[in-house]
């Protein structure tokens, strides 16, 4: 049995080995492990169960991350998205007076499309049209916004009415665990130690039970705040109003604006985490794409059955790549800890703090910055676009929003320049589709 697990997802091949896939398929689940509570909080907002919604964010995300582990063999997560969830429960469910039954048909209508565009290829000629510049660039950003995530986890940052953002109080005892576990994390990772993203994990996790600041005791008994027995599903499961999505033609131009910003957050995932995973071929090409995108067409189709929002690729995978996760079997375990999790959602939760998964999450950032090397900053229509690329994703705290100004500026700066015989003409399409998109949303929201 062991043996057909290694051949069938070539650990010889990629230098890996059974132990470090574990290691990156847990600490890939504990640093994204928080949506587990964020999402239902979120969609609670749209009036969903917590219970239910919680429930279906562990299976839909087992599902997922099951077709990606399996059929595709790449150690990627997915789950319900930040953002697509808020987008779900204040912009259509609130904003558009949306019965959230109707809603929940929306993302199975989008990820119904989705499955559509993947098995006629269109999604991985959007992967193999985008231009090497802009693949590093998409990792290089993806680095800054989740260092930009931990630092603001950790306390390091904090709002600002003035500047934004400032230095925030370096004596809270949240604060002073997570960097001392970034600068832990980092002495283990410069002494080559492998799985030191996880150790630092951990690490922070036992000293925010020293410190007090998680109670594994606290309330009803030990047992009571690990397993949880009764996981609820059925106040969302199967509720969702597939034929309300075409009773009001806003409400199908919303269904493709979901689709939209989905699209680009699942496109600029893959392709990031992919680059500093060295999963690329020579040709930039990532393989096995159209097994890789099938996953969170059905991970969103199966969320909106059971009842949770738009599911997508997570840019936290980045962290269990960095602790050595070159294959499936790092999904897989991921997988059964959201499986688990159902069961033990009270442990979870007791360990699922931002200041434990924040060092990780700065270490990995300072890892994908690597791959900004690759661009050509003598030419500017290189340049420029990636730079958008990279700083917009933190500053608007969106993936998609970054992709955007990268997708529209360079094949305008290359024809600019000349050379619009280099983009390839999905290129050029996307980028007015970006453009008729834009107008599109302002128009509507």
């Amino acid at each position: 049995m062991l043996e057909a697990i290694r051949k069938y997802f070539e650990f010889e091949r990629l230098g890996t080995d059974m132990r470090t896939e574990i290691a990156g398929g847990l600490t890939t689940f504990m640093t994204m492990a928080y949506i587990i509570f964020v999402n239902p909080g979120i969609l609670q907002a749209a009036g969903m169960d917590f219970a239910s919604v919680m429930t279906a964010t562990c299976l839909a995300s087992a599902l997922a991350t099951l077709v990606m582990a399996l059929a595709a063999r790449y150690p990627i997560a997915l789950a319900p998205g930040m953002g697509l969830n808020a987008f779900f429960a204040f912009e259509i469910v609130k904003g558009f007076n949306v019965p959230w039954q109707t809603a929940l048909g929306m993302v199975f209508v989008s990820g119904i499309i989705f499955l559509g565009l993947t098995f006629i290829k269109a999604r991985e000629m959007l992967i193999n049209a985008i231009p090497e510049s802009l693949k590093t660039s998409i990792a290089a950003g993806i680095g800054i916004f989740i260092a930009f995530i931990g630092l603001k986890n950790a306390g390091v940052i904090v709002d600002d009415p003035v500047t934004l953002v400032r230095l925030g109080d370096l004596n809270n005892t949240a604060t002073m665990i997570s960097l001392a576990a970034i600068a832990l994390t980092a002495g283990m990772m410069a002494a080559g130690i492998k799985g030191a993203v996880l150790f630092g994990i951990l690490a922070a996790g036992i000293m925010g039970v020293v410190s007090g600041l998680i109670k594994p005791a606290e309330g009803v008994g030990f047992w009571g705040n690990v397993i949880s027995m009764k996981p609820a599903l059925s106040a969302t499961a199967f509720k969702l109003d597939i034929f309300g999505v075409f009773s009001r033609w806003e409400l199908v131009a919303l269904t493709f604006v979901l689709l939209f910003f989905d699209l680009f957050d699942t496109v600029g995932t893959l392709v990031g985490v992919s680059e500093r995973a060295g999963f690329l071929d020579d040709e930039g090409k990532l393989p096995r794409a159209t097994r890789a995108l099938t996953a969170d067409a059905v991970g969103t189709i199966g969320g909106a059955l059971l009842g949770t929002s738009t599911t997508t690729s997570y840019i936290e995978s980045a962290a269990g790549v960095a602790a050595g996760a070159r294959t499936g079997f790092a999904g897989i375990i991921t997988a059964l800890l959201f499986i688990a999790a159902v069961f033990f959602s009270p442990l979870v939760g007791l360990f699922a703090k931002e200041f434990v998964t924040a060092p990780a999450l700065v270490v990995v950032g300072c890892l994908m910055m690597g791959s900004v090397r690759k661009v050509d900053w003598e030419d500017f229509a290189q340049a420029l676009p990636a730079f958008f690329t990279m700083i917009i994703m933190p500053l608007t705290f969106s993936i998609s929003k970054g992709l955007v100004a990268g997708f529209v500026t360079w094949p305008i700066l290359m024809a600019a320049s000349g050379r619009y015989k280099e983009v390839h003409p999905f290129m050029f399409a996307l980028s007015g589709g970006i453009l008729a998109a834009v107008v599109l949303s302002m128009v509507l929201l």
